[in-house]
Parts: C-alpha cells; sequence; structure tokens
C-alpha cells in the first residue's frame, strides 16, 4: 500500500466542540479566548460556553490545556452533530 498517497488524500475535517466551563469570562479571558482561535463564546450563567472546530485529537488536547491555562474550570466538553462539520481540502 502507498502510504505516502493515502495520506495526501485524507482531508482535514473539522468538527464543532462546545465547551462548557464554569462562571463567567472577564473581558481579559474573552480576548485571550479570542486571540487563540475562532471561539464563539455564549453566556450561560452559572457557567460560560465557547463553540468552535476541532481539527483532531491533539488540537483538542491543545484547546483544553490552554483553557486550563487561563484557570477555567472545564465542566463538559461534547461534539456536536455532525450537521455542523465542515470539510477542508
Amino acid at each position: 500500500m502507498d502510504w505516502a498517497r493515502v495520506t495526501t488524500n485524507v482531508r482535514s475535517v473539522q468538527r464543532q466542540y462546545e465547551f462548557r466551563v464554569s462562571g463567567r469570562l472577564s473581558e481579559r479571558t474573552r480576548d485571550a479566548v479570542g486571540d487563540f482561535s475562532e471561539m464563539r463564546i455564549v453566556a450561560a450563567p452559572p457557567e460560560t460556553i465557547l463553540y468552535g472546530a476541532v481539527t483532531d485529537q491533539a488540537h483538542l488536547h491543545g484547546i483544553l490545556t490552554f483553557l486550563e491555562s487561563l484557570g477555567l474550570q472545564i465542566v463538559s466538553v461534547h461534539q456536536l452533530p455532525d450537521e455542523g462539520v465542515v470539510e477542508r481540502r
């Protein structure tokens, strides 16, 4: 099997995720999250929900590490249904 051909034919699929964190985000934290990636931030007291695209496991772990580095307590993480899938070539 030609693995080079297989890997070059694989499309990068972004799946949409919902990240729930405890409490409200300060303006400084909102700015940091916005600088890190294109995430939509929604206040849902007593939590804050962040929506964003994730390309793979490493990217997911990077986002989680980043949120924790901001001192945020992660309440839950959910992959949203596939109707929100965006494919990039």
